[in-house]
C-alpha cells in the first residue's frame, strides 16, 4: 500500500496555482533561450563519408572526451522511453503538469540530434560503429522503477541536475581541445538547468503540503541511476570519465546529491508517520555514507 493517497494528495488542487506560476516562468526563460541545433554544428567541416571512408586517426577528441560525449548521446536517445513513464504516472494528474512534460520533450528532443550530428560531422566518431550502439540502445528500451508520480518527480530532479552538471563539466574539460563541442555542451546544460529547477521546486512545493513525502524521496535518491545505465560498458566509461573527463561520484555527491539534500531540507522535515520518520533518518544516513566515499575518491584525485 502506498504511504499517502496520490489521488488526493500528489494532485492535490491547492497546489495547481503554484505549479501553474512555475510552468509559466520556464515558458518565458525558455522562450528567451530558444535555439536550434543546427546553430552549434561546424558544417564547414562536413565531407563525404562515401568518397572519404572514416579511419580512427581522424578524431580530434582525447578518448575520455569523446567517451563522455558519445556515453550522453546513448543517453539521450532514451528520451521516448522516459516519456512514456512519465505520461504514464503522470495521468490524471494536474493538468499543468502533463503540460510541462510535452514542453520538457519538445526542448529535449534536439539534444540526441545535436550530439550525433557534431560528432559525425566532426568525423569524430566512426559513423558504422555510432549507428550500431544507437540502435542496441534504443531496442534495450529504458523503464525506471517507479510507480507513482512523486518518485518521478525527484527521479527526473536528480537525473536533469545530474545531466547539467555533467555537460558543464565535461564542457570545461573539452575546452582546450574543441572550443566548439564546450559551446555546445554548455548550451545543452542550459536547457538541463531550466527542466531541473521545474521538477525541484516543483518537489519543494509538496514537501511544504506534507513532509510526509520524503517517504518517496528517499526512495528515489538511495535506488538513482542513469537512463544510460543499460548501455554498453556503461561502468567503464563512467570510471574513464571519472579520472580524466571532470566528472564522477565525486561530482556526484557534491553538485547534485547533497545540494538536494540541502535545497529540499531534509534534516529539518518533520514527518508525521512512522514510515516517513523512518525514511528520512535512512536517507539521511545514506547521505553521510556518500559524502565519506565521496571524500576517499577525492583524496586520490577522482572526480
Amino acid at each position: 500500500m502506498p504511504l499517502l493517497n496520490y489521488s488526493l494528495n500528489v494532485f492535490d488542487p491547492q497546489l495547481e496555482p503554484y505549479l501553474t506560476e512555475l510552468y509559466r516562468q520556464h515558458r518565458e526563460r525558455a522562450n528567451g533561450i530558444d535555439w536550434s541545433y543546427h546553430e552549434y554544428i561546424p558544417w564547414e567541416k562536413g565531407r563525404s563519408f562515401k568518397t572519404e571512408p572514416w579511419s580512427p586517426e581522424q578524431r580530434t577528441l582525447p578518448t575520455a572526451i569523446y567517451t563522455a560525449v558519445e556515453t550522453s548521446l546513448l543517453t539521450e536517445v532514451n528520451l521516448p522511453f522516459f516519456y512514456h513513464h512519465l505520461a504514464v504516472t503522470f495521468k490524471g494528474s494536474l493538468e499543468v503538469l502533463q503540460e510541462f512534460v510535452h514542453t520538457w520533450v519538445a526542448e529535449e528532443d534536439q539534444h540526441s540530434s545535436l550530439l550525433e550530428t557534431y560528432l559525425i560531422i566532426t568525423r569524430n566518431a566512426n559513423p558504422h560503429e555510432l549507428h550500431r550502439l544507437r540502435k542496441q540502445v534504443v531496442e534495450g528500451g529504458f523503464a525506471p522503477d517507479f510507480d507513482t508520480a512523486m518518485e518521478t518527480m525527484v527521479y527526473t530532479t536528480v537525473q536533469e541536475l545530474a545531466t547539467m552538471v555533467f555537460y558543464n563539466n565535461v564542457a570545461k574539460a573539452a575546452t582546450d581541445y574543441d572550443k566548439d563541442l564546450s559551446r555546445l555542451l554548455r548550451r545543452i546544460a542550459k536547457d538541463e538547468t531550466l527542466h531541473f529547477a521545474f521538477y525541484r521546486d516543483a518537489v519543494k512545493g509538496y514537501l511544504g503540503v506534507d513532509h510526509n513525502f520524503v517517504y518517496y524521496i528517499h526512495k528515489a535518491m538511495t535506488s538513482f541511476a542513469m537512463p544510460g545505465i543499460e548501455m554498453p560498458s556503461f561502468k567503464e566509461r563512467m570510471d574513464l570519465i571519472a579520472k580524466e573527463a571532470n566528472y564522477g561520484p565525486v561530482s556526484y555527491f557534491n553538485q547534485v546529491f547533497d545540494y538536494l539534500i540541502q535545497f529540499w531540507g531534509i534534516e529539518k522535515l518533520q514527518p508525521s508517520r512512522a514510515e516517513a520518520e523512518a525514511a528520512k533518518q535512512d536517507l539521511l544516513a545514506y547521505h553521510v555514507k556518500l559524502r565519506r566515499i565521496s571524500e576517499r575518491l577525492a583524496a586520490k584525485g577522482l572526480s
